[in-house]
């Protein structure tokens, strides 16, 4: 599906899943971000999602160096292939095969580590999307994995199982063969768009950049653990409550094994920061080929506000971001009953759009009721930040799961401090990295997950401590100015397309 951009070439293919342009955050804005601090790059921006109707409109106006755009989505219903049995190739499943052992065991079955290269090629011919419907080997092959390895009892669970995750391949792989030719692929995320990266490496043999912001196994794995529509046939007798079930299990490796190809197949890989990097090396990737690069903002945007900023805190605690379970809304409510017995003024206000998991959000509204803080927990809705930020006294963070979060440094730049979980890089960037950074001083306060008790003494002790509050403010101001700024970023991010670039001049 075109976007209304159409090129016949570009420089750079930004690969995205589930995010820009369709779905606003931290990650869309980073995008954004990007494209408009290089306009001498043409982009052509390929976004893979789930379903047409699990996105709205686009959110983010194209900039003018956005030269063509499409998307494609990967369990959208399409007429099957007509039914015609086959027999198969047994060679190739032998391959198919080899290359799960990898994908099971890496350095045990290293040596076939390059069969993705080898069946990426074959996925529209001798590998097609009907070899796997209906072919005896494919059914040979998944039978006998299922007595091998499946401790689930249903076959027929198991079976839709895989069909489910491999039918994506498939479209990814038609979406490779269709790219317009460019210098280098670029993806902010492993999973189906790092594996999408590593079909069009293998096919064009053009340079791979991975800018991941948080980690996707990480990621996948709480949405996974989580998730209802898993099933597990185990009986009460069979299951160990310490275990999740085979089926989970197989999806969490599935995505690990997107991952690893990614990694394998890419030239160069960045995080936010350390403790990232690290867990990228630790899940496959090259170290040799990793660096961090933290975010940066456009500081000038923001400093403005600051005048804006009263001399006491405003007594507004403020959760900018997306009403979905990773964002713990709920502790965020829970956490606001005790600050207001305490604070019967304070406001905890909600900013963020609430389209992505509509039975998330209403169970949301439902405990604000529920707590009787109807009049004090507001939902805005998505808003400009520049609106939000001279009306709030803290930016509160109570997620399971960040990386380095952009809205923390935005609030910094307007001078307003904040209170986050202990999660990704966000306790270097309250209490600083480092002994020049640690000597700025606390710009907010850390707490643990799902701490709604923690989360409000932090707060109350910022919003009513004049002195405090500002010295906070002061060391965030202090902090994004000398560690996060946009120049900084761009200029690594230079240093990285100036490195592919090479690469394609000398053959990819």
């Amino acid at each position: 599906m075109n976007l209304g951009r159409t090129a016949e070439s570009a420089d750079v293919a930004l690969l995205l899943e589930g995010t820009y342009p369709f779905v606003s955050g931290g990650v869309s804005s980073w995008v954004q971000q990007i494209i408009k601090s290089f306009p001498d790059i043409r982009y052509a921006v390929y976004f893979v999602g789930s379903m047409k109707k699990d996105y709205g409109k686009q959110r983010y106006p194209f900039p003018d160096n956005v030269v063509h755009a499409e998307a494609h989505y990967l369990y959208e219903r399409e007429d099957a292939p007509i039914i015609d049995p086959v027999p198969g190739d047994a060679e190739l499943f032998g391959m198919v095969e080899q290359m799960h052992e990898y994908f099971r065991a890496p350095k045990a079955h290293a040596k076939n580590a390059h069969l993705l290269g080898t069946l990426s090629a074959k996925l529209h011919t001798e590998l097609s999307y009907d070899q796997f419907l209906y072919s005896e080997q494919a059914w040979k092959f998944v039978r006998e994995h299922y007595r091998k390895y499946c401790t689930d009892p249903s076959f027929v669970d198991y079976f839709w199982t895989v069909r489910t995750m491999h039918s994506p391949i498939w479209v990814l792989s038609r979406v490779c063969n269709g790219m317009i030719p460019v210098r280098a692929f670029h993806t902010v995320s492993t999973g189906y768009a790092g594996f999408l990266g590593a079909l069009a490496k293998r096919k064009y043999n053009k340079p791979y950049i991975i800018s991941e912001h948080g980690i996707y196994t990480k990621e996948r794995k709480i949405d996974l653990f989580a998730a209802q529509w898993i099933s597990d046939n185990r009986s009460v007798f069979q299951r160990d409550p310490t275990e999740s079930s085979y089926l989970r299990q197989l999806w969490i490796k599935f995505f690990e094994a997107l991952g690893r190809a990614a990694y394998d197949a890419s030239d160069s890989i960045t995080a936010l920061y350390e403790t990232n990097r690290l867990r990228q090396v630790a899940d496959g990737a090259d170290e040799k080929k990793t660096q961090s690069i933290p975010n940066g903002i456009d500081i000038a945007a923001y400093k403005p506000l600051r005048a804006l900023r009263p001399a006491t805190p405003p007594p507004v605690m403020c959760l900018i971001g997306r009403v979905v379970p990773i964002k713990d809304v709920k502790t965020f409510v829970r956490a606001m009953r005790t600050v207001v017995n305490r604070m019967p003024e304070a406001e905890a206000w909600i900013a963020g759009p609430e389209d992505e998991d509509p039975s998330y959000a209403k169970e949301c509204h439902s405990l604000v009721e529920g707590l009787g803080l109807q009049d004090k927990v507001k939902f805005l809705g998505f808003q400009k930040l520049t609106d939000v930020l001279p009306k709030i006294g803290l930016v509160v963070l109570s997620s399971i799961s960040e990386a380095l979060p952009l809205v923390i440094l935005e609030g910094y730049a307007a001078g307003v401090p904040t209170v986050s979980t202990d999660v990704g890089s966000c306790r270097q960037i309250i209490y600083g990295n480092g002994p020049e950074d640690e000597a700025l001083g606390p710009s907010g306060r850390v707490v643990g997950i799902a701490d709604p008790q923690a989360l409000a003494t932090a707060a109350l002790e910022l919003l009513t401590d004049a002195d405090a509050w500002n010295a906070a403010a002061q060391a965030g101001i202090q902090r994004v100015e000398r560690y996060y700024s946009l120049e900084m970023m761009i200029g690594l991010y230079r240093k990285v397309y100036d490195h592919v670039f090479a690469l394609e001049a000398n053959g990819g």
